[in-house]
């Protein structure tokens, strides 16, 4: 399929959400992606991170590494309840969604984390922030000995992964001794109202203002890449625009940030590792300013 077929495609959907749109969007990036999938095998399988079932991480590097990498931890989304690092115990190119994102970073010449996280409503907040710090703790433990750099760990969250990179900011004040940055791909952060959906994590809408990372992504120093999609739903599109104009007003300039034409909610993340390099050149450009 070409660029502009998939555009269509893409713009066809509009910004609903749902497993119809996951699934339409997996199979226009499915030959590319199962391409990759089957030139990067991972390095390491379900390293236990902490206690649960759930906190896994797989790893992934592409050639021997002479010299130790930056590292990506990849935090997927799925709306606080589903979603699956992929790739389990080095499984078939066709289960590449999300272990995808670990791919492209190690044919990026890093090292790629993926990592599961205990899922709503059984774990309820804090337990996203909670996860991200233990992956990062392990990392910086361990991750050397697989050819990554322990003091050069970047996050990269989408949708409800972006939420819990943002609520690790919020839960630890030392966020910047333990990671170079972090980027951002359609979260919420707490400037519009929860949804139902978000209430089976956070909690009743009382619970809201607590909970929500907004004045840490506002206030941190750490550097940040902030994106959304065209086709996000407006929510997400007005969380991403009031997020820059808030950390314009505090902090005198804006965040690295990328507005991807021509994408959804899910396209997004999913087409990284695909000919599509415009949002990949970009967090390319962002680690490696910050390394």
């Amino acid at each position: 399929m070409s660029a502009a077929e998939t555009g269509n495609a893409i713009a066809a959907m509009g910004t609903v959400l749902g497993p119809d749109v996951v699934a339409v969007c997996r199979d226009l990036f499915d030959a590319e992606q199962r391409t990759l999938a089957a030139r990067i095998p991972p390095i390491a399988t379900d390293c236990a991170y902490g206690p649960d079932a759930r906190n896994r991480l797989d790893l992934y590097r592409e050639g021997e590494a002479e010299d130790l990498r930056p590292v990506v931890l990849f935090v997927h989304g799925g709306g606080f309840l589903v979603g699956d690092k992929g790739g389990q115990g080095g499984s078939g190119p066709e289960n590449w969604a999300n272990a995808h994102v670990g791919r492209w970073a190690a044919a990026n010449g890093m090292v790629g984390a993926v990592m599961n996280y205990r899922l709503a409503p059984q774990h309820m907040w804090p337990s996203g922030a909670e996860d991200v710090t233990l992956a990062v703790e392990w990392l910086r433990a361990n991750v050397a000995g697989h050819g990554g750099d322990p003091d050069r760990i970047f996050l990269l969250g989408t949708s409800a992964g972006a939420v819990h990179v943002s609520a690790f900011l919020k839960a630890r004040d030392d966020h910047a001794d333990l990671v170079r940055g972090a980027a951002l791909l359609s979260g919420l952060y707490g400037v519009t109202p929860l949804d139902e959906r978000d209430m089976r994590y956070y909690g009743p809408q009382d619970c809201y203002a607590l909970r929500m990372p907004l004045t840490a992504v506002m206030e941190t120093r750490l550097p940040l890449f902030m994106a959304c999609a065209e086709f996000d739903p407006p929510r997400f599109q007005t969380e991403w625009a009031s997020m820059l104009q808030g950390r314009l007003g505090r902090h005198g300039r804006l965040p690295r940030a990328h507005y991807a034409s021509g994408h959804n909610h899910y396209s997004m993340a999913m087409h990284l590792g695909t000919a599509d390099c415009r949002l990949s050149n970009e967090l390319l450009s962002f680690f490696a300013e910050h390394s």
